[in-house]
């Protein structure tokens, strides 16, 4: 299922990581074991962020997947389904 993920950091805590050189690289593990089909960085509620849309196999994942945003970036997490146009089209089009 296609889900997207957003994660909210600690302003502290991603300044740590920032200073010590582990924020790209806890990025680029994240992704290379998500491999997302869409990354963005921002800003939420003042704070960084990042939205990762990727195919999320099974809801056991989850855990592994959030772990790692609460425990070092001490990080806001949602994870929600989330559909393309043609997905929407398709579900649409079930309407009758």
């Amino acid at each position: 299922m296609r889900v997207m993920l957003r994660a909210t950091m600690d302003t502290e805590k991603g300044n740590e990581l920032i200073r010590n050189g582990k924020l790209p690289q806890l990025m680029q593990e994240t992704m290379e074991r998500l491999k997302p089909e869409a990354v963005y960085f921002t800003t939420n509620e003042g704070c960084r962020a990042c939205y990762m849309v990727f195919d999320l196999q099974d809801s056991s994942q989850i855990p592994a997947i959030a772990e790692p945003f609460f425990m070092s970036l001490g990080a806001k997490f949602e994870i929600a389904p989330v559909m393309n146009a043609e997905d929407l089209h398709k579900g649409l089009a079930q309407l009758g």
